[in-house]
């Protein structure tokens, strides 16, 4: 539940800091299930976005060095079709990460979430799923806040 509250935060960087501890635990997470795609995608997730602190402006070539990445060990690990919904779900996060902020970043980590939340279901992860379930519920509050603030600012 705690990890709910970094997409609570409005202030980009904030939700960044919290989403490498975050992504830390999945790895492990996802290592003690067997489910290895997974594990690798969180591991990715969690140099990306440490990069993502580091990274002042957006940069697409970096984004672009991480999908290729993702792609090509993802699709290299992936034993089943299903093992797609991870390496999805970390190619949209950091796109999201590298070339979006505000509401845009938020909406296409509520994709990535739901690629996720399909993984979750699909290994049998009743904490991960309950978690990604949180995660989409509490993005979804944060982006209407955001909606909020931006129109009462026009």
């Amino acid at each position: 539940m705690a990890y709910s509250v970094c997409f609570t935060y409005t202030h980009d960087q904030r939700l960044r800091i919290m989403m490498v501890i975050m992504n830390l635990n999945h790895a492990l997470h996802f290592a003690l299930l067997g489910a290895v795609t997974a594990c690798f995608s969180a591991l990715l997730s969690v140099v990306r976005t440490g990069l993502s602190i580091h990274v002042k402006t957006r940069s697409r070539n970096v984004a672009y060095i991480f999908i290729a990445l993702s792609l090509l060990l993802g699709i290299y690990l992936a034993d089943v079709w299903y093992d797609l919904f991870p390496i999805l779900g970390t190619c949209i996060g950091t796109y999201a990460l590298f070339c979006l902020s505000g509401i845009k970043m938020r909406l296409a980590f509520f994709c990535g979430a739901l690629c996720w939340l399909t993984n979750n279901i699909i290994v049998g992860s009743i904490g991960g799923t309950l978690l990604e379930a949180t995660l989409i519920m509490v993005n979804s509050i944060t982006i209407w806040r955001l909606y909020r603030g931006e129109k009462a600012l026009t």
